[in-house]
Protein backbone atom coordinates (compact mmCIF):
# COMPACT_ATOMS: atom_id res chain seq x y z
CA UNK A 1 0.00 0.00 0.00
CA UNK A 2 3.06 2.49 0.80
CA UNK A 3 5.20 0.70 -1.72
CA UNK A 4 5.30 4.19 -3.95
CA UNK A 5 7.41 5.68 -0.94
CA UNK A 6 11.16 5.89 -1.16
CA UNK A 7 12.60 2.94 0.36
CA UNK A 8 14.17 4.71 2.82
CA UNK A 9 11.18 6.10 3.94
CA UNK A 10 9.24 2.87 4.03
CA UNK A 11 12.21 1.88 6.14
CA UNK A 12 11.54 4.26 8.78
CA UNK A 13 8.01 3.92 8.82
CA UNK A 14 8.72 0.25 9.22
CA UNK A 15 11.42 0.71 12.05
CA UNK A 16 8.90 3.21 14.08
CA UNK A 17 6.04 0.23 13.85
CA UNK A 18 7.93 -2.28 14.64
CA UNK A 19 9.46 -0.82 18.20
CA UNK A 20 5.62 0.34 18.94
CA UNK A 21 4.26 -2.90 18.28
CA UNK A 22 6.94 -4.39 20.06
CA UNK A 23 6.49 -1.96 22.75
CA UNK A 24 2.45 -2.66 23.38
CA UNK A 25 2.79 -6.76 23.38
CA UNK A 26 5.86 -6.37 25.50
CA UNK A 27 3.64 -4.87 28.54
CA UNK A 28 1.23 -8.25 28.98
CA UNK A 29 4.28 -10.61 28.29
CA UNK A 30 5.96 -9.00 31.14
CA UNK A 31 3.44 -8.97 33.59
CA UNK A 32 2.57 -13.09 32.89
CA UNK A 33 6.04 -13.86 32.45
CA UNK A 34 6.29 -12.12 36.26
CA UNK A 35 3.72 -14.49 37.45
CA UNK A 36 5.73 -16.99 35.81
CA UNK A 37 9.26 -15.86 37.78
CA UNK A 38 7.50 -15.43 41.67
CA UNK A 39 5.24 -18.79 40.92
CA UNK A 40 7.43 -21.35 39.24
CA UNK A 41 5.49 -24.36 39.30
CA UNK A 42 4.36 -26.79 36.69
CA UNK A 43 0.55 -25.72 37.08
CA UNK A 44 1.33 -22.36 36.88
CA UNK A 45 3.58 -22.45 33.63
CA UNK A 46 1.20 -24.56 31.85
CA UNK A 47 -1.48 -22.06 32.56
CA UNK A 48 0.68 -18.88 32.01
CA UNK A 49 2.75 -20.36 28.77
CA UNK A 50 -0.31 -20.51 26.62
CA UNK A 51 -1.29 -16.91 27.37
CA UNK A 52 2.43 -15.71 26.71
CA UNK A 53 2.14 -17.56 23.36
CA UNK A 54 -0.60 -15.86 22.28
CA UNK A 55 0.84 -12.62 22.65
CA UNK A 56 3.54 -13.43 21.08
CA UNK A 57 1.40 -14.52 18.18
CA UNK A 58 -0.80 -10.80 18.20
CA UNK A 59 2.86 -9.64 18.19
CA UNK A 60 3.76 -11.65 14.99
CA UNK A 61 0.67 -10.66 13.15
CA UNK A 62 0.76 -7.05 14.18
CA UNK A 63 4.39 -7.01 12.16
CA UNK A 64 2.74 -9.22 9.26
CA UNK A 65 0.79 -6.15 9.04
CA UNK A 66 3.06 -3.53 9.01
CA UNK A 67 4.95 -5.60 6.40
CA UNK A 68 2.11 -5.78 4.17
CA UNK A 69 0.88 -2.15 4.63
CA UNK A 70 5.29 -1.05 3.76
CA UNK A 71 6.61 -3.46 1.76
CA UNK A 72 5.58 -4.00 -1.97
CA UNK A 73 7.41 -7.56 -1.51
CA UNK A 74 5.98 -10.26 -3.92
CA UNK A 75 5.01 -13.45 -1.40
CA UNK A 76 5.95 -17.01 -3.20
CA UNK A 77 4.84 -19.39 -0.37
CA UNK A 78 4.44 -23.28 -1.04
CA UNK A 79 3.74 -26.00 1.67
CA UNK A 80 2.48 -24.17 4.74
CA UNK A 81 -1.19 -24.64 4.15
CA UNK A 82 -0.44 -28.28 4.93
CA UNK A 83 0.37 -27.74 7.87
CA UNK A 84 -1.69 -28.45 11.34
CA UNK A 85 -1.91 -26.34 14.53
CA UNK A 86 -0.94 -28.54 17.73
CA UNK A 87 1.36 -30.56 18.98
CA UNK A 88 5.31 -30.25 19.27
CA UNK A 89 7.41 -29.86 15.42
CA UNK A 90 11.13 -29.67 15.17
CA UNK A 91 11.72 -27.07 12.56
CA UNK A 92 14.69 -26.41 10.45
CA UNK A 93 15.49 -23.92 7.94
CA UNK A 94 18.64 -22.30 6.06
CA UNK A 95 19.76 -19.30 7.16
CA UNK A 96 20.87 -15.68 4.90
CA UNK A 97 19.79 -13.09 7.08
CA UNK A 98 17.90 -11.52 10.23
CA UNK A 99 15.06 -11.17 8.15
CA UNK A 100 14.74 -14.70 7.65
CA UNK A 101 13.17 -14.82 11.70
CA UNK A 102 10.64 -12.48 10.64
CA UNK A 103 9.69 -14.69 7.25
CA UNK A 104 9.33 -17.58 8.90
CA UNK A 105 7.00 -16.17 11.32
CA UNK A 106 5.28 -14.44 9.10
CA UNK A 107 4.62 -17.48 7.30
CA UNK A 108 4.18 -20.08 10.04
CA UNK A 109 2.66 -17.87 12.72
CA UNK A 110 -0.64 -19.85 13.94
CA UNK A 111 -0.06 -22.51 11.71
CA UNK A 112 2.36 -24.02 14.12
CA UNK A 113 2.90 -23.71 17.91
CA UNK A 114 4.59 -21.23 18.85
CA UNK A 115 8.79 -20.83 17.12
CA UNK A 116 11.36 -21.02 19.91
CA UNK A 117 14.83 -20.43 18.68
CA UNK A 118 18.35 -21.09 19.78
CA UNK A 119 19.68 -17.95 20.69
CA UNK A 120 23.42 -16.97 21.01
CA UNK A 121 23.93 -15.96 24.71
CA UNK A 122 24.80 -12.36 23.51
CA UNK A 123 21.43 -11.88 22.41
CA UNK A 124 19.60 -11.81 25.95
CA UNK A 125 21.00 -7.60 25.81
CA UNK A 126 18.74 -6.79 22.91
CA UNK A 127 16.35 -4.42 24.36
CA UNK A 128 13.31 -5.12 25.00
CA UNK A 129 13.24 -8.31 23.01
CA UNK A 130 16.14 -10.25 25.17
CA UNK A 131 13.91 -10.22 27.92
CA UNK A 132 10.84 -11.39 25.61
CA UNK A 133 12.97 -14.38 24.50
CA UNK A 134 13.95 -14.89 27.80
CA UNK A 135 9.96 -14.72 29.48
CA UNK A 136 9.18 -16.91 26.35
CA UNK A 137 11.67 -19.64 27.26
CA UNK A 138 13.87 -19.32 24.20
CA UNK A 139 17.06 -21.27 24.95
CA UNK A 140 20.43 -19.10 25.11
CA UNK A 141 23.53 -21.36 24.09
CA UNK A 142 27.17 -20.51 24.33
CA UNK A 143 29.28 -20.69 21.46
CA UNK A 144 32.37 -22.14 21.95
CA UNK A 145 35.26 -23.18 19.10
CA UNK A 146 36.39 -26.60 18.55
CA UNK A 147 39.42 -25.15 20.22
CA UNK A 148 37.89 -24.29 23.36
CA UNK A 149 35.99 -27.46 23.46
CA UNK A 150 38.81 -29.69 23.14
CA UNK A 151 40.87 -27.90 25.88
CA UNK A 152 37.89 -28.03 27.86
CA UNK A 153 35.20 -30.95 27.27
CA UNK A 154 32.88 -29.48 30.22
CA UNK A 155 31.62 -26.81 28.04
CA UNK A 156 30.24 -29.20 25.32
CA UNK A 157 27.71 -30.12 28.16
CA UNK A 158 26.81 -27.14 29.30
CA UNK A 159 25.13 -26.62 25.86
CA UNK A 160 23.59 -29.81 26.76
CA UNK A 161 22.12 -29.31 29.55
CA UNK A 162 20.71 -25.78 28.28
CA UNK A 163 19.17 -27.70 25.89
CA UNK A 164 17.56 -30.47 28.33
CA UNK A 165 16.23 -27.66 30.63
CA UNK A 166 14.89 -26.13 27.75
CA UNK A 167 13.20 -29.08 26.28
CA UNK A 168 11.55 -30.05 29.70
CA UNK A 169 9.74 -26.69 29.51
CA UNK A 170 8.96 -27.09 26.00
CA UNK A 171 7.66 -30.36 26.89
CA UNK A 172 4.45 -28.79 28.83
CA UNK A 173 3.29 -26.74 26.07
CA UNK A 174 2.72 -27.70 22.35
CA UNK A 175 5.68 -25.98 21.17
CA UNK A 176 7.73 -25.89 17.66
CA UNK A 177 11.61 -25.84 18.68
CA UNK A 178 13.43 -23.89 15.95
CA UNK A 179 16.83 -24.50 14.57
CA UNK A 180 19.04 -22.81 12.04
CA UNK A 181 21.23 -26.06 11.56
CA UNK A 182 23.92 -24.05 9.66
CA UNK A 183 24.73 -22.43 12.94
CA UNK A 184 25.40 -18.82 11.50
CA UNK A 185 24.42 -16.68 8.42
CA UNK A 186 25.34 -17.77 5.16
CA UNK A 187 27.85 -15.60 3.67
CA UNK A 188 30.26 -16.60 0.67
CA UNK A 189 33.55 -15.87 2.89
CA UNK A 190 32.47 -18.60 5.13
CA UNK A 191 31.75 -20.53 2.34
CA UNK A 192 35.02 -21.02 1.11
CA UNK A 193 36.19 -20.99 4.52
CA UNK A 194 34.25 -24.42 5.30
CA UNK A 195 34.75 -25.40 2.20
CA UNK A 196 31.35 -26.62 1.31
CA UNK A 197 29.74 -29.35 -0.56
CA UNK A 198 26.71 -27.66 -1.05
CA UNK A 199 26.07 -24.39 -3.48
CA UNK A 200 23.71 -22.41 -1.29
CA UNK A 201 24.91 -23.60 1.91
CA UNK A 202 26.89 -23.78 4.49
CA UNK A 203 27.79 -27.32 6.37
CA UNK A 204 24.37 -28.63 8.78
CA UNK A 205 25.40 -28.61 12.09
CA UNK A 206 23.79 -31.40 13.74
CA UNK A 207 23.96 -30.79 17.65
CA UNK A 208 21.02 -28.55 18.59
CA UNK A 209 18.48 -30.73 16.75
CA UNK A 210 19.89 -34.32 18.21
CA UNK A 211 19.83 -32.97 21.50
CA UNK A 212 16.92 -31.68 21.08
CA UNK A 213 15.49 -35.21 19.75
CA UNK A 214 17.44 -36.95 22.59
CA UNK A 215 15.77 -34.66 25.24
CA UNK A 216 11.88 -35.27 23.70
CA UNK A 217 11.91 -37.09 20.27
CA UNK A 218 8.47 -38.76 21.24
CA UNK A 219 6.99 -35.81 21.28
CA UNK A 220 7.77 -34.50 18.26
CA UNK A 221 5.25 -34.75 15.45
CA UNK A 222 6.90 -34.46 12.64
CA UNK A 223 10.15 -32.57 11.32
CA UNK A 224 9.01 -28.73 9.09
CA UNK A 225 11.73 -28.68 6.93
CA UNK A 226 11.90 -24.59 5.78
CA UNK A 227 13.79 -23.23 2.68
CA UNK A 228 14.24 -19.65 2.28
CA UNK A 229 15.15 -17.72 -0.94
CA UNK A 230 15.52 -14.10 -1.85
CA UNK A 231 16.16 -14.35 -5.78
CA UNK A 232 17.31 -10.25 -5.76
CA UNK A 233 20.05 -11.27 -3.13
CA UNK A 234 20.04 -11.44 0.88
CA UNK A 235 19.09 -8.35 1.97
CA UNK A 236 20.23 -7.40 5.08
CA UNK A 237 17.32 -6.11 8.02
CA UNK A 238 17.48 -2.50 7.24
CA UNK A 239 17.13 -3.56 3.58
CA UNK A 240 14.37 -5.84 4.61
CA UNK A 241 12.58 -2.74 6.16
CA UNK A 242 12.86 -0.90 3.66
CA UNK A 243 11.25 -3.24 1.48
CA UNK A 244 14.39 -3.78 -0.74
CA UNK A 245 13.73 -7.49 -1.25
CA UNK A 246 11.93 -7.56 -4.50
CA UNK A 247 10.42 -11.43 -3.77
CA UNK A 248 10.97 -13.45 -0.92
CA UNK A 249 10.20 -17.48 -1.92
CA UNK A 250 9.46 -20.27 1.09
CA UNK A 251 9.09 -23.66 0.50
CA UNK A 252 7.69 -26.08 3.72
CA UNK A 253 8.06 -29.49 3.75
CA UNK A 254 6.90 -31.80 6.51
CA UNK A 255 9.11 -34.37 7.25
CA UNK A 256 8.83 -37.87 9.22
CA UNK A 257 11.45 -37.75 11.75
CA UNK A 258 13.33 -41.77 11.02
CA UNK A 259 12.25 -43.98 13.99
CA UNK A 260 16.55 -44.45 14.32
CA UNK A 261 16.82 -40.82 15.01
CA UNK A 262 14.52 -40.78 17.75
CA UNK A 263 16.47 -43.38 20.19
CA UNK A 264 19.92 -42.32 20.74
CA UNK A 265 22.37 -40.62 22.45
CA UNK A 266 24.26 -38.31 20.15
CA UNK A 267 26.80 -37.11 22.56
CA UNK A 268 27.92 -40.84 24.03
CA UNK A 269 27.13 -43.38 20.89
CA UNK A 270 29.70 -41.92 17.76
CA UNK A 271 27.26 -44.42 15.54
CA UNK A 272 24.68 -42.41 16.46
CA UNK A 273 26.00 -39.34 15.60
CA UNK A 274 27.22 -40.56 12.15
CA UNK A 275 23.50 -41.96 11.40
CA UNK A 276 22.45 -38.47 12.52
CA UNK A 277 25.11 -36.43 10.58
CA UNK A 278 24.67 -38.84 7.16
CA UNK A 279 20.50 -37.84 7.12
CA UNK A 280 21.18 -34.86 8.14
CA UNK A 281 23.72 -34.08 5.08
CA UNK A 282 20.83 -35.75 2.86
CA UNK A 283 18.35 -33.34 3.88
CA UNK A 284 21.00 -30.46 3.15
CA UNK A 285 21.88 -31.95 -0.28
CA UNK A 286 17.88 -32.24 -1.21
CA UNK A 287 17.80 -28.28 0.14
CA UNK A 288 20.55 -27.42 -2.00
CA UNK A 289 19.27 -28.99 -4.86
CA UNK A 290 16.36 -27.14 -4.34
CA UNK A 291 17.39 -23.55 -4.01
CA UNK A 292 19.06 -24.59 -7.57
CA UNK A 293 15.54 -24.83 -9.28
CA UNK A 294 13.87 -22.10 -7.41
CA UNK A 295 17.12 -19.92 -8.70
CA UNK A 296 16.85 -21.16 -12.12
CA UNK A 297 16.00 -18.52 -14.97
CA UNK A 298 12.47 -19.65 -15.58
CA UNK A 299 11.68 -20.68 -19.10
CA UNK A 300 9.43 -18.66 -21.16
CA UNK A 301 6.16 -19.65 -21.85
CA UNK A 302 5.53 -20.66 -25.57
CA UNK A 303 4.14 -18.61 -28.41
CA UNK A 304 1.19 -19.17 -29.45
CA UNK A 305 2.82 -20.19 -32.78
CA UNK A 306 4.81 -22.67 -30.85
CA UNK A 307 1.90 -24.40 -29.12
CA UNK A 308 0.30 -24.56 -32.31
CA UNK A 309 3.45 -26.14 -34.47
CA UNK A 310 3.37 -28.56 -31.31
Amino acid sequence: MLGFLPPVLRGLIASVLFVVNTVFWCTPLFAFALVKLVLPFAAVRRAVDPLLNTIAAGWQSCNSAWMALVQPTRWDVQGAQDLRYGGWYLVICNHQSWADILVLQHVLNRRIPMLKFFLKKELIRVPLLGLAWWALDFPFMARHSAKAVAANPRLREQDRETTRRACEKFALVPTSVMSFAEGTRFTPAKHEAQQSPYRHLLRPKAGALALSLDAMGERFHSLVDVTIVYPGGAPDMWAFMCGRAPEVVVRVHPRTIPAELMDGDYGEDPAHRARFAAWLDGVWAEKDAEIDGLLAPQAPAPSVQARQRA
